[in-house]
């Protein structure tokens, strides 16, 4: 068979030299470590992705009546840009596994084998050309249909409707197949995760819990993520067995999306709760936003009713269903105005109550719930009796509240972990960092936890041509050195690292583990008689539960 060094097996160089060279950039070292699986899957999509990409580049060219190279110019020039971009691909595949190796290392994950590589390039082959296959065939049902056409209209027109046609088909064919799926598909994962009314568990005995008797919050209504919030978590006698001091069931308030229309309704009736459940006669009060699916991390509340002896009443009202991601795209108003109403329905009843008779009030949310409580807690609204403190967790790029910190940061400190002025109002930590302590602080206190490798966080829009600035100075410790800016895959690299970010070990990406609250709570909310050891035990437990599979939440010290 004679081999068109143009376009060997009929595939156009140029296109397929594009989707090599995407390949290769995916093999790149990113934030987060992947698995072949992923890796693979990855590489067949950009690669078919680069050849589409060149394809409608060649297409535009000729539509243009460009200028092209032809005969020995054109094959000298293929030959020089195919071995570019194949040298380009050989240096990553040399290396790629060195650089997975280390991102794993620095995140304590066990090493990829000898095979990692092998298997990702099998994998991305098989994905590649079956996107391939398909975008041919979608090819070949545009060409039969214009020049059909040709025979009745010009061909700039043909071939407009052409495209027009094979459009409307392809969404006609595939939104029963597609769309109706991927619909089934989120109703089904809103039913299983949330498991509401008639697959909802019996409701609670005790009248002391969210959803018993005596509770207006409907318990069938709660959610899933809700019902495990208010029935979780350490009881006195776990707490107690920690401080060896009497202590006092948590109070924990929740209310799910489906139990009313509006967030201001919501958020009433989590207030009448609260004050049902005597939340307000407690040492320290909570509003906390939860993520998308109205999920709370146990970790972060658990490890502040252990620090205070269990006197903290923690209250919490839900806004969506989906995953943080398509919270954050589809209904990204739903949180913000359920952090507003809810916040400032707890703000004004808690400010007129005797100062001296009042709990302390802190804000509180991990990921989309962080970047909400930002917005609801408006800094200027509270200024007449302002809240005692924050710690956000994981905050989203786009909250506004951490960009103003960030820009504020002081001249010389790290971007991933900056100072800001004298640490008397914010602060940031980490997990090789702690909020520093007690001292020093002013009348608020706010705390930001993230991670150097998160995503999330770090993600900037504008790395699609310039670095992003944690990119410009020494990494972090579980970042990798090797990492570095390139155009546009920079961008692609971080967005498939956001997709990933939840999957991180701990310590690392978007996974925020019970342990790395500890200091940032003991920062913010000043526990009387607290002490470094206490916080080292309570990190211990925390531990504990971790290495033995509780990734989120703190066991009962006597069980551990």
């Amino acid at each position: 068979m004679r081999i068109d060094p143009i376009r060997p097996f009929g595939l156009s160089l140029f296109p397929l030299t594009l989707g090599l060279a995407c390949f290769a950039a995916s093999l790149t070292p990113s934030l987060l470590p992947r698995s072949w699986l992923v890796q693979g899957v990855l590489g067949g999509v950009v690669l078919a992705l680069g050849y589409l990409t060149g394809s409608m580049i060649m297409s535009a060219w000729r539509q243009m009546a460009m200028p092209m190279l032809r005969g020995r110019a054109a094959g000298w020039a293929h030959a020089l840009l195919l071995g570019l971009v194949l040298g380009a691909l050989a240096v990553a595949l040399v290396h790629a596994l060195d650089w997975q190796n280390d991102i794993r290392t620095r995140m304590g994950l066990p090493l990829a084998d000898a095979g990692h590589e092998v298997r990702v390039v099998l994998l991305a082959a098989l994905v590649g050309l079956a996107l391939l296959l398909v975008g041919f065939a979608v090819q070949f049902g545009f060409d039969w249909v214009r020049h059909r056409l040709y025979r009745h209209m010009p061909r700039r027109r043909s071939n407009a409707i052409g495209l027009l046609i094979t459009v409307l088909a392809l969404f006609f064919l595939t939104r029963d197949g597609v769309v109706d799926r991927l619909y089934r598909m989120l109703d089904q994962v809103y039913f299983t995760a949330q498991d509401l009314f008639d697959t909802a568990p019996p409701a609670p005995d005790s009248p002391l819990v969210p959803g018993g008797p005596g509770s207006a919050v409907d318990w069938a209504a709660m959610g899933q993520p809700g019902r495990d919030f208010v029935t979780g978590g350490p009881d006195a006698a776990a707490i107690s067995a920690f401080t060896g001091q009497p202590a006092l069931d948590p109070v924990r308030v929740y209310v799910g999306l489906a139990q009313l229309d509006e967030p201001e309704d919501r958020a009433e009736l989590a207030l009448a709760e609260l004050i049902r459940l005597g939340g307000f006669d407690r040492k320290v009060l909570v509003v906390t936003m939860p993520t998308g699916t109205g999920w709370m991390d146990p970790g972060s509340h658990d490890v502040l009713e252990y620090m205070h002896g269990g006197d903290v009443a923690t209250v919490a009202v839900q806004y969506s269903y989906l995953q943080s991601p398509m919270a954050l795209i589809f209904e990204t108003d739903a949180g913000l105005s359920q952090a507003r109403s809810l916040i400032s329905t707890i703000h004004r009843y808690w400010r007129d109550l005797p100062p001296d008779a009042r709990p302390r009030l802190y804000m509180h949310g991990l990921s989309l719930g962080a970047w909400a409580s930002m917005y609801g807690t408006d800094l200027f609204a509270l200024l007449d009796d302002p809240v005692h403190g924050a710690l956000w967790a994981g905050p989203p790029f786009p909250s506004g509240l951490w960009n103003e910190a960030m820009a504020r940061r002081n001249p010389g400190s790290r971007y991933v972990a900056p100072d800001v002025a004298d640490g008397r109002l914010i602060r940031f930590a980490s997990h090789t960092r702690d909020a520093g302590g007690t001292g020093g602080w002013g009348s608020m206190r706010l705390v930001f936890l993230q991670y150097a490798s998160d995503p999330i966080t770090f993600y900037e829009p504008t790395s699609v041509w310039r670095a992003p600035q944690w990119m410009r100075e020494p990494p972090a410790p579980d970042v990798s050195p090797a990492l570095r800016f390139i155009p546009l895959v920079t961008q692609a690299q971080l967005v498939v690292d956001m997709l990933l970010a939840n999957t991180a070990p701990p310590g690392h990406g978007h996974s925020y583990y019970p342990r790395d609250y500890v200091s940032p709570w003991q920062a913010v909310t000043a526990p009387e008689g607290w002490t470094d050891a206490d916080s080292a035990r309570l990190i211990a437990i925390c531990s504990a539960g971790e290495n033995k599979g509780l990734k989120r939440g703190c066991p009962d010290p006597a069980a551990s």
